[in-house]
């Protein structure tokens, strides 16, 4: 199996790299070990690949050899970022190290890319397993952190929506196989952090479409039911206090058309809710007033 991976990015160091700082480099991700869930095949494997990257990029007539390996003509002294990207041969069993090192490099797509095609391969059932080949969990387990951060890194640049979806497929992942359940607590916490996020981003739609729209309300409706309504006080894991809440509450009002608040907040009154009662209220009048229907402002 080819990937594009190669010494440099293995070991975390620029190309004009010196060898203090590839031999700083190469004992402090010796150091950072990955995370406790993985299979100690898995982490022996990363660590044979980092010695196999700091062997060669150590030695100078090593290192020279390779950066010239990265073009058809060695005579080309080009620098090799200027040159294609290198590659890597790996088999079966390496797959679950390489995997740790390209989530350590934030190379979250092709560890989904790589770890899809892993699952989906033939069995051979004249392979005799042994243990120091690559295990699905590790490769499940790849694949749910690395939607993980992507969906931390799709959240910091404000796209929630996608970041949900990021954070949801890696849930399943681990769900679908029953793996990893301090992993999968991690994935819910940020999915239920993500909500309010995801309710202002569907709700202040340029061109609200029907579906968001829909999604976004049941959303909040299930944010409200969490915490026992607007002014309630049982946790809904976002984070946000009581008055948090309200004045998400407020700034949400300015996304809302006057129909969905009267909705929304007619049923939110009935928990009984104080604050609903109010809002329910204010939009009843406002309905009642801008459509000419003095029943409203009398059911108000």
């Amino acid at each position: 199996m080819q990937i594009s991976l190669d010494f440099y990015r293995i070991l975390g160091v620029p190309t004009r790299a010196t060898p203090e700082q590839l031999q700083q480099a190469f004992e402090d991700r010796l150091q950072q070990l990955p995370r406790q869930e993985y299979s100690s095949a898995a982490i022996a494997t990363r660590k044979q690949l980092l010695e196999e990257a700091f062997v060669v990029l150590a030695d100078p007539e090593k290192r020279k050899a390779y950066d010239q390996s990265w073009t058809e003509d060695p005579e080309t002294e080009s620098p090799p970022e200027a040159k294609p990207p290198q590659t890597l041969e790996i088999v079966d069993g390496k797959l679950a190290g390489v995997l740790l090192l390209l989530q350590e490099v934030g190379d979250y797509q092709q560890i989904l890319d790589l770890g899809a095609n892993y699952l989906q391969r033939p069995i051979d059932l004249n392979r005799v397993p042994t243990q120091a080949g690559t295990s699905e969990e590790d490769v499940i387990l790849a694949m749910a952190l690395a939607n993980l951060e992507l969906g931390r890194d799709q959240w910091q640049q404000s796209q929630f929506e996608a970041a949900a979806g990021s954070l949801q497929a890696g849930l399943d992942l681990l769900t679908q196989e029953q793996h990893f359940p301090d992993v999968q607590a991690d994935i819910r916490s940020d999915l239920y952090k993500l909500r309010p996020y995801r309710i202002l981003e569907l709700l202040n739609g340029s061109e609200p479409e029907a579906e968001a729209r829909s999604k976004g309300l049941s959303l909040l409706q299930s944010m409200l039911d969490d915490r026992d309504g607007i002014d309630g006080n049982q946790d809904d894991q976002s984070g946000l206090s009581v008055n948090d809440f309200l004045r998400f509450i407020q700034q949400l009002r300015e996304y809302l058309t006057v129909s969905e608040q009267q909705e929304l907040f007619e049923r939110e009154a009935t928990r009984p809710s104080a604050v609903a009662s109010y809002l329910a209220v204010y939009a009843l009048i406002a309905r009642g007033v801008s459509s000419g229907k003095p029943e409203l402002v009398e059911r108000a």
